[in-house]
């Protein structure tokens, strides 16, 4: 109890300097992750609604599409991330110009939580009521209306929870993009806390990481509830 004791008040002590240290790492992690999480976004979202509406009895049926697009996901979502980024690095230097920073991983983690994005944007709109697309249908909306108009509104606070939980995935992932020479938190730990045996410093990153975990949630969580309400 009393080496616990000790522990806190050094790391309350040493929290300017330490803060100092890792302002940077979290500014490196916080680009990373905010921007594949846009790009995993962009990427996903598509393929997610295409899985749905191309189901057998949906509204752009289309069975050989369907299984395609199943394959591809799951083909995806099978490789860990470590494995897929390595894989990726010729696809990344010849996007980005080099294998290594911040920048660089942003290719990676994009494409490793697009599929991710994409299967729970197609859990969400499952959910949707059949009979109001076929309402909808009825009344001449097309496809695209239907989609835009109906499903994704319908499901928004299901799509806003599932990513929340992407962008604390992705805060997961970046760490060990960290491993690699991508920087931020995970570099930081691994590199002089683990590395350089600086306990201290791996504890503030782990600190770091878990508050960044818990504001992303919060403000997930808020967002939930703000359209939930004002619907």
């Amino acid at each position: 109890m009393m080496e616990f004791k000790i522990i806190i008040a050094y790391i309350i002590e040493e929290f300017p300097k330490m803060l100092k240290i890792v302002s940077t790492p979290i500014f490196d992690t916080l680009f990373m992750v905010f921007l594949a999480g846009l790009f995993s976004t962009i990427l996903g979202s598509p393929i997610g609604i295409l899985l749905v509406v191309t189901k057998e009895g949906n509204i752009l049926e289309n069975k050989r599409l369907n299984k395609l697009l199943q394959i591809v996901i799951n083909t995806f979502r099978s490789i860990p991330f470590i494995i897929l980024m390595v894989c990726l690095m010729p696809l990344t230097r010849m996007i980005i110009g080099t294998t290594i920073g911040r920048t660089a991983a942003i290719v990676p983690l994009s494409i490793s939580a697009a599929p991710f994005v994409a299967r729970m944007i197609e859990g969400a709109l499952n959910e949707v009521d059949k009979g109001l697309i076929e309402a909808s249908s009825s009344m001449g909306a097309n496809p695209m209306t239907i989609i835009m108009k109906v499903m994704i509104p319908e499901t928004l606070p299901h799509i806003v929870h599932g990513l929340t939980v992407t962008m604390i995935s992705l805060l997961g992932f970046s760490a060990m993009a960290g491993a690699i020479g991508a920087g931020g938190l995970g570099d930081l730990a691994i590199r002089y806390g683990y590395q350089r045996f600086k306990t201290d410093i791996m504890i503030y990153a782990v600190i770091v990481i878990i508050a960044l975990v818990q504001i992303i949630q919060m403000i997930g969580n808020y967002l939930v509830y703000r359209i939930k309400k004002n619907r």
